[in-house]
């Protein structure tokens, strides 16, 4: 995708967003009018160039300056009352946790971002499960719960597509050492689970069967290309048709395969 589509990347902390902040003595009024200035050179430019990085980047120069003017009243959550931070859990009012993006998640929805991707890392547990999984449940369960609810409350579910999920599963059986307190899971790309939630899909229904030890799929497989096509399809996009130039030749997100998996369209 052109580089005015790349995301921007929030950190934990007091600066979620580096540089935003303008030097000593450059007001607000004065960076508007040096973009307006430098929007008309460019522009210029383009008449006389045509090659489409110039657009990209005034396109970035204005994503910033709108960074700058409406990024710290988003991630300044002060203002959420109690209940709020009750229902997100005790984290969300940590910068940086799970909880506390589960909930900026939902203040750049509201205000319009159309992607917003939240990470939780450090489930690869390949050794000390037991010490660490309860933790890892207790830090995401109840803030993507709220995540889901505070949306619907908001009448913001309606038109938004929540994706729940990671890039594969853990074995049904033990990996490494085998103990009362220590023992792991492998790798699993073979059988999991993606959950879907809002915009377009059914409500309170499971797609898909394993067998009785969750390692092989028995009914209505998904491959992560039918994912990919059936999440573009609900954004409106025909993934055979979305395709991108590299290397000489087209592509698709969704390579030479992918069904939309309509039993799941409400």
């Amino acid at each position: 995708m052109p580089a005015e589509h790349q995301g921007v990347r929030f950190r934990g902390g007091k600066d979620p967003v580096l540089f935003l902040t303008n030097p000593p003595g450059v007001t607000e009024s004065a960076r508007r009018e040096q973009l307006d200035y430098l929007k008309k050179m460019q522009e210029g430019a383009f008449e006389f160039w045509e090659d489409p990085s110039i657009k990209a980047k005034m396109a970035q120069y204005e994503m910033a300056f709108r960074m700058q003017t409406s990024v710290p009243e988003v991630v300044d959550t002060k203002g959420e009352p109690d209940y709020i931070y009750e229902q997100y859990g005790e984290d969300s009012k940590k910068p940086g946790t799970f909880a506390s993006n589960c909930l900026l998640a939902r203040r750049l929805a509201e205000r319009g971002v159309k992607f917003i991707q939240v990470y939780h890392g450090g489930w690869d547990h390949h050794s000390d499960l037991p010490k660490y999984i309860g933790k890892r449940a207790k830090e995401v369960d109840q803030a993507s719960a709220a995540l889901i609810m505070d949306l619907k409350q908001r009448g913001l579910l309606e038109d938004t597509l929540v994706v729940w999920g990671g890039e594969f599963g853990r074995t049904c059986f033990s990996q490494g050492e085998l103990t009362k307190d220590n023992f792991g899971r492998d790798h699993h790309p073979d059988a999991y689970t993606m959950l879907l939630a809002g915009a377009g899909v059914k409500k309170g229904m499971t797609y898909g069967r394993t067998d009785e030890f969750g390692y092989h799929v028995v009914e209505n497989p998904v491959h992560v290309h039918d994912l990919n096509a059936t999440l573009l399809h609900l954004m409106g996009l025909d993934h055979e048709r979305l395709t991108y130039k590299f290397q000489g030749r087209r592509f698709r997100l969704t390579d030479v395969e992918g069904n939309v998996v309509k039993d799941i369209l409400s």
